[in-house]
């Protein structure tokens, strides 16, 4: 019983041991310098990090107000070092693009990704881009008046062939009828 009480502890870690090993050896996996060239080219292509570019600003805004708010008398101060250190870490942008571009890269294979920047870097792929949000506005628009007429149309249907089954076989329906 000993034995087998130690022999499980000794399997769970060793299970676990193996699994993480397989894991990091995965994301371990080198991506060549093209293959992330082309990630990078598809990144900027379709615009995928663009929607982040306002975090620093965003996030050195609000600790200078909350900074200000705190200390008013030292809002040029405030100001100054909240700029000055958000430009230094503005550097660090640099990061994202890479872990994108790795991103990118473990699911699509080098040539998907030439393919992908190419198409959205054309006349076509630049005007889905900025027409794609408008369009899919009124699809989602037009799915909802669909959604409603289908949900009315049912309801109406499914009523009259209940009405049909069942409202002259109904006491109910026969009371409320109108003496002809």
């Amino acid at each position: 019983m000993i034995k087998a009480i130690g022999a499980r502890h000794f399997i769970a870690p060793l299970s676990a041991a193996i699994m993480m090993a397989g894991i990091f050896s995965t994301q371990a996996q080198e991506i060549s310098e093209a293959h992330l060239a082309a990630a990078r080219s598809a990144i900027a292509a379709i615009g995928a990090t663009d929607e982040f570019d306002e975090i620093l600003p965003r996030a050195a805004m609000v600790l200078k107000s909350e900074l200000i708010q705190k200390d008013p008398d030292l809002e040029q101060l405030i100001n100054k070092t909240v700029d000055d250190k958000a430009i230094a870490l503005a550097a660090r942008r640099g990061d994202l693009e890479t872990e994108a571009a790795r991103a990118y890269a473990n699911s699509f294979s080098e040539s998907d990704l030439k393919a992908i920047a190419n198409f959205y870097n054309s006349e076509p792929g630049k005007k889905l881009i900025t027409e794609g949000p408008i369009v899919t506005r009124e699809v989602i628009r037009a799915a909802t008046i669909w959604q409603n007429g289908i949900a009315r149309d049912l309801a109406v249907s499914v009523g009259e062939a209940l009405e049909a089954e069942v409202g002259s076989a109904s006491p109910a329906t026969q009371e409320t009828a109108p003496a002809q």
